[in-house]
């Protein structure tokens, strides 16, 4: 069977759900607070169709689903959330085209699992210097999605009040796939670092 795209999990998901679970899954995305923000008329007596598509230009392939994940469980259909993240998982042995979803290399115990980079969140916030290259890359990975966002991180004074914002904003609003991107930098940039938490798993 041919891998499924991001799009293609997302418009089955929010298919399956009920009339009054889906209504509920536009009202908690229309009240996110992390940018970027949806706006009202984008989604308000929409279809399911017309969301997904919403919800990939807005967040990216790979940030929609981890949106998608994060409410459903919000509103109470952990089986919908399960199901995707399970679908999600299916997909990491496939090595098909990019637009495919692709494993969590920095995930601990598969897709639903807690990664690397939350599980070592204290010891990275702590250790982690170098954070002008990790904003850059994560800007042009669009896991830091605004120009604004990039720019009030880089103006913190503290490395650690930095990657404390970074954990706050960008990353928890990208989810597992753009902590992945996050992960494969600081192995690349930070391997000493990151072999010493390995060791402490």
């Amino acid at each position: 069977m041919a891998p499924k795209t991001p799009k293609q999990l997302i418009k089955r998901a929010l298919a399956d759900l009920s009339q009054r679970n889906f209504e509920q899954f536009r009202d908690e995305l229309l009240d996110r607070e992390e940018e970027p923000r949806v706006k009202r008329n984008q989604v308000e007596d929409k279809n399911y169709l017309v969301v997904t598509d919403v919800l990939v230009s807005t967040f990216t392939k790979a940030g929609a689903l981890a949106v998608v994940v994060e409410l459903l469980t919000e509103i109470g259909c952990n089986d919908d959330a399960e199901k995707l993240e399970k679908e999600i998982g299916e997909q990491s042995s496939n090595p098909g085209s990019s637009d495919t979803v692709r494993p969590s290399a920095g995930a601990e115990g598969g897709c639903t699992g807690e990664h690397f980079v939350d599980k070592h969140r204290a010891e990275l916030i702590a250790r982690v210097t170098n954070i002008g290259p990790i904003l850059d890359e994560l800007f042009e990975k669009k896991v830091i999605t605004t120009q604004e966002a990039y720019d009030a991180i880089s103006a913190i004074p503290t490395n650690v009040e930095k990657m404390r914002q970074l954990y706050s904003g960008p990353l928890h609003s990208a989810g597992r796939e753009g902590k992945e991107v996050f992960y494969k930098f600081l192995e690349r940039k930070e391997k000493y670092l990151i072999d010493d938490l390995k060791k402490n798993k």
